[in-house]
């Protein structure tokens, strides 16, 4: 009887289905987003957006905890306003802030993920930026996962929120005065990378 129940276990587990492997995605870059915000005076909210930025994006839909997220921003060169823009963006470079001839890239690599229904959840990572590493946690939506009409490729498209105080990093310039707090909202298409 032990046999054969061990033996009927061992056929079940061999039949079964096996678990997916994360799976690769990238950036369209033509549909994304990444723009970081601040009050300046109390008068108005001005924004920037990072334009230059590439990564590993191993994506489980299935067990999130398993997937992979490490992005590298390039800075130097990788800074868009829209306002006042080649004297707005020296300052931004120069050692008051960014510094990006001692620091030219800033990195994310999550290291938590927590969903409860798939839709929303969670992302906590690291940012390293001035050289100095700091846990910042993401507000998650999965806006749609599906082929794209337009290209029948698999698209993710996500958007995520948050908040971090740039001081904690060295980037305390003219704080409170300009404000401290710096919001952060993703908004981002992945497409799955073809073997």
């Amino acid at each position: 009887m032990k046999l054969a129940y061990a033996a009927a276990s061992l056929a079940a587990f061999l039949t079964a289905p096996a678990l997916a492997d994360p799976v690769e995605y990238q950036f369209d870059k033509s549909h994304t987003a990444i723009r970081a915000s601040w009050t300046h005076l109390g008068f108005s909210t001005q924004s920037l957006y990072l334009t230059d930025y590439d990564g590993v994006l191993l994506l489980d839909f299935e067990e999130p905890q398993n997937s992979t997220i490490d992005v590298t921003f390039n800075l130097a060169g990788g800074l868009w306003t829209g306002v006042n823009q080649e004297r707005f963006e020296g300052h931004l470079n120069s050692p008051d802030l960014f510094n990006t001839s001692e620091f030219p890239t800033a990195r994310f690599v999550a290291s938590e993920f927590a969903t409860e229904d798939g839709q929303t959840g969670t992302m906590t990572g690291d940012l390293t930026l001035l050289g100095q590493t700091h846990p910042v946690t993401l507000n998650v939506t999965l806006n749609k996962h599906a082929p794209n009409p337009m290209s029948q490729v698999e698209t993710a498209g996500f958007t995520a929120t948050g908040t971090l105080t740039r001081s904690e990093w060295g980037l305390g310039y003219a704080a409170p005065r300009v404000s401290d707090e710096i919001t952060l909202e993703i908004n981002t298409e992945l497409n799955v990378v073809s073997e």
